[in-house]
Order: structure tokens, then C-alpha cells, then sequence
């Protein structure tokens, strides 16, 4: 059998994509281990939740460095100690940069279809909208906001009765299973990316 996938997960709040993680690695068959958790912030959840499953945890707060650029290395040099398969941005409120994307296959999830709803307020906008159907993207990331390869997407009914509050709990209950299904199967079965197409399967990336 081979070697688990590496894991490294960027956390920046509560974590709670990071923990469906580390539930569904427990389990050998799923393919994919957390080796490392990273965040831009101390003392929140989503370390805890790393502490508590024995997962080592880095932090890199922008503040201590005296440029975008140094930080972006540092993070850089940090996240290649543990020779990662793929990088999960998790709820992690930082860009990152090109040097980064280019060295690390890296996804991220966004609560709306992409490409409609980018930026911070996918729930809000929807519902201001009036679509009928909203729901969660996972994508590789790149260099603008929300906008790389799609890699999976998940449908969520909008309800009559909905508040952003509501819709959004909704989108990332689909949300965490849908990162989990999909984290998973390029974890055993590799994924391809050759432009805005992205096919998971024929071997280990």
C-alpha cells in the first residue's frame, strides 16, 4: 500500500474544514494524512484543534515581517519543510503568492457556484440576488480572488425563510463534505490540471 498523502491545511479561524480533515485521515483507507497546520493568526481554534490531534502547527503573522514579500517566503519555507502533496487553504483570510502557488498545488472552497458571487459575502450576495440555488466550490487556487480551476461544486437550495446566517450553515455542512470527497480521491486516485480543466484520477499527483 502506498504512503499516505501530505497534508498541510492554512487555518485562520475556527477550523472546522481542518477537522473534518483530520476526522476523515483517521481512517487508513482514506489516503491522505495532516502533516502540518499553518496559521497567520495565535491563540484560535483551528491550532487548537491541530494540538489536540498531536499535529505539528506553525505560525506566520504577517505583522512580523517587514514586507508582503518576506512573508510570503517565510511561509514558503515553511510549508516545503513538510513536503506536502497538496495544500488545503482552509478558512485562511491571506492571499498567497505566485512563488507559493507555483510550488504547491493548492485548493481552497468558496459558499457559491463559482464564477458567480466572489469575494467575502458568496451567502449575502445570493440571497440579495434571489437565486433559487446557490452552494459551495472547490477550486485550485491562483492568483485572483475565487476565480482558479474548479475542482468540485455542491448545490444548496435557497429557502424562503433563509437569512444569511441559515444559507451560509447550510453551504458549509455541503461544503465539508464536499473537500473531504474530494481531498480524498486525488489523495488515491491524483489529479490532473491542464488549464481550467481539472480531472482527478490516472495516478498520484
Amino acid at each position: 500500500m502506498s504512503q499516505p498523502a501530505r497534508l498541510v491545511v492554512l487555518v485562520s479561524g475556527s477550523g472546522t474544514n481542518l477537522q473534518a480533515l483530520l476526522d476523515a485521515s483517521a481512517d487508513p483507507a482514506y489516503g491522505a494524512r495532516v502533516v502540518a497546520v499553518g496559521a497567520d493568526r495565535e491563540d484560535i481554534e483551528g491550532l487548537a484543534r491541530a494540538e489536540r490531534a498531536g499535529v505539528p502547527t506553525f505560525v506566520r503573522k504577517l505583522s512580523d515581517f517587514e514586507t508582503r514579500e518576506g512573508w510570503d517566503a517565510a511561509l514558503t519555507t515553511v510549508v516545503e519543510r513538510f513536503e506536502p502533496d497538496l495544500v488545503v487553504s482552509a478558512g485562511f483570510m491571506k492571499l498567497l503568492s505566485q512563488e507559493f502557488l507555483d510550488r504547491f498545488l493548492t485548493l481552497n472552497t468558496h459558499p457559491a457556484l463559482c464564477p458567480a458571487f466572489p469575494g467575502m459575502h458568496g451567502p449575502r450576495d445570493a440571497l440579495d440576488y434571489g437565486v433559487r440555488v446557490t452552494g459551495a466550490t472547490l477550486f485550485v487556487v491562483d492568483a485572483g480572488v475565487d476565480t482558479g480551476p474548479i475542482v468540485a461544486q455542491v448545490p444548496v437550495e435557497v429557502a424562503e425563510d433563509d437569512d444569511v446566517a441559515s444559507l451560509h450553515e447550510r453551504i458549509k455542512t455541503a461544503e465539508r463534505a464536499m473537500l473531504v470527497d474530494a481531498v480524498g480521491r486525488i489523495a488515491r486516485e491524483g489529479i490532473a490540471v491542464e488549464g481550467r480543466r481539472v480531472r482527478i484520477g490516472g495516478g498520484r499527483r
